[in-house]
């Protein structure tokens, strides 16, 4: 691999972490305004004694959140990577990392991942390749066997998540454009993992479907983050680096596309079905809005750009975020009369609004309500 392309690879890493932390949100909310949970007036609970415990493939984890895979494959992301492992570690939280891909393709950059299970040595770490990297593209071959397992090696980890990013890829200057074979290339992947490592298949901020969360679940996959619409947007994220190389029509298609997709709580209640442990990732701003995405169905809930941005400051200062979704998430708890997580997914909600419109539209259930 010749040096001017690990750090054309490197670059391209950057960009998406400065572009990132810029206007990239998607125009419209996630619709969390429109889930009401109800309030308990006698809550019969002890605040300091609610559980946050949850179950996640197996582990058992602190608090149901998930640090998402957000960056890695640039000397950048070292320093962001370490403060995240150090709060999965102490906070007993999930954690994944960003696409290994660039490590696949320029091996000197596989420390900016493996800095990840360095620091936090019991977490659940996941590692992370994309759908389009499964199968063939133009002259690039798919990864293969012995690179899955180098994914996984890499940062010893807990699970493999494939993220679907067909949007990011379409606007994209570089971008991926081939999806044929794709939900086959996955199967592929998961038997051939087996019972070792278990699969995660992730959106990356256009939502799920019905449809697509069963295609996913027949391909045998663990678990499902739908990563719905109404956070980061990474067609706008794409549309504004091809700006700056002056690509008009790659910009514009940036914008237009920049609120394309299902929004996160539409994407959880039409997952539910499938019966696989879902991740709630997508315009998570607060603690409440995780309460209300567990209330959804939701296994763990993901929260990236908030975190991204606390963890460039510094530990003390992701360690404040955290802190506060925490105890937010476990306010909505007691106010709900739930003293655990599983009695959160258990309890009354309503929806209402324009989510309970795309919902019918949709043909998905608007009847939700909990009973314990």
């Amino acid at each position: 691999m010749s040096d001017e392309f690990e750090a054309a690879i490197e670059s391209r890493k950057q960009e998406h972490l400065w572009y990132a932390q810029g206007d990239v949100e998607a125009h419209t909310s996630a619709g969390w305004s429109d889930i009401e949970l109800v309030h308990q007036a006698v809550p019969e609970i002890d605040f300091e004694s609610i559980d946050l415990s949850t179950e996640f493939l197996g582990r058992t984890l602190k608090a149901p959140l998930v640090l998402p895979g957000m960056t890695g494959g640039h000397t950048d992301a070292i320093e962001i990577n370490v403060n995240l492992a150090r709060a999965a570690e102490r906070y007993g939280l999930a954690m994944g990392v960003g696409s290994q891909r660039a490590a696949l393709r320029a091996p000197a950059l596989a420390g900016t991942y493996a800095v990840a299970r360095d620091e936090a040595p019991n977490a659940f770490l996941m590692a992370n390749i994309g759908a389009p990297q499964l199968i063939q593209q133009g002259e690039e071959d798919p990864v293969s066997e012995s690179d899955v397992d180098e994914l996984i090696s890499m940062i010893d980890a807990d699970a493999l998540a494939v993220h679907f990013n067909w949007l990011e890829e379409l606007v994209q200057p570089e971008g991926n454009r081939n999806a044929v074979g794709c939900i086959d290339a996955l199967a592929h992947v998961v038997k051939y993992l087996g019972a070792r490592t278990p699969v995660v298949a992730k959106e990356t901020g256009a939502g799920l479907s019905r449809e697509a969360a069963d295609q996913l679940v027949a391909a045998r996959v663990a678990a499902l983050d739908v990563g719905g619409k109404g956070g980061t947007s990474f067609a706008a994220v794409e549309g504004q680096r091809a700006a700056a190389r002056g690509d008009s029509l790659r910009a514009k298609l940036g914008e237009v596309y920049r609120d394309w997709g299902l929004p996160t709580p539409v994407s959880i209640i039409a997952a539910a079905s499938t019966g696989v442990p879902i991740i709630a990732t997508g315009g998570i701003r607060s603690g409440l809005d995780a309460a209300k995405a567990l209330a959804l169905g939701a296994s763990l809930v993901g929260v990236a750009r908030p975190m991204l941005q606390a963890a460039i400051k510094g530990e003390n200062a992701l360690a404040a975020v955290i802190e506060t979704y925490l105890t937010e998430l476990a306010t909505g708890m007691f106010l709900t009369g739930s003293a655990t997580v599983a009695d959160l997914r258990g309890s009354p909600r309503a929806v209402l609004g324009t989510t309970a419109q795309r919902l019918q539209a949709l043909g998905l259930p608007t009847d939700i309500a909990g009973s314990r």
